[in-house]
């Protein structure tokens, strides 16, 4: 597969993530598209499923390989476990933390809010509690 053919097939699993049609994207994933790969502006399919608190999509994208810590957007947008902590989205958490992600990884290459920061000023206590038991320092 060429370059060209790989940007595209990025590109359309960000969106097929982002629309959450979960066929398309495990039939990109079968097809060869890379599970981290980001599209044009940055964005990785694992953060777009996470931020939207898309689950199942989450544990399609970490079953094919994807990176539970890779920064998206450029620092426009941060990590998986970061957007879903922002949002509440605590069995997207609770996924990410099972695939490894670190709790205390800071976004914006590590100078930004952590995930158990962006839970606490969202008010989002019980993905705070579920940080905080898998060892995110506070």
């Amino acid at each position: 597969m060429n370059r060209r053919q790989r940007k595209k097939r990025a590109t359309r699993l960000v969106e097929a993530v982002l629309r959450e049609d979960a066929a398309v994207v495990r039939g990109l994933l079968r097809a060869g598209a890379d599970p981290d790969a980001a599209d044009r502006e940055g964005t990785t399919p694992l953060y777009q499923a996470s931020v939207h608190g898309a689950v199942d999509l989450v544990q399609l994208l970490l079953a094919a390989g994807a990176a539970p810590d890779t920064e998206s957007g450029h620092g426009r947008e941060g990590t998986p476990l970061c957007a879903a902590a922002a949002w509440g989205h605590t069995d997207v958490v609770r996924e990410l933390l099972a695939h490894g992600a670190d709790p205390n990884l800071r976004e914006d290459g590590g100078t930004g809010y952590s995930p158990l920061e962006w839970a606490l000023r969202g008010g989002h206590s019980q993905t705070a509690e579920l940080l905080l038991a898998a060892g995110a320092d506070t």
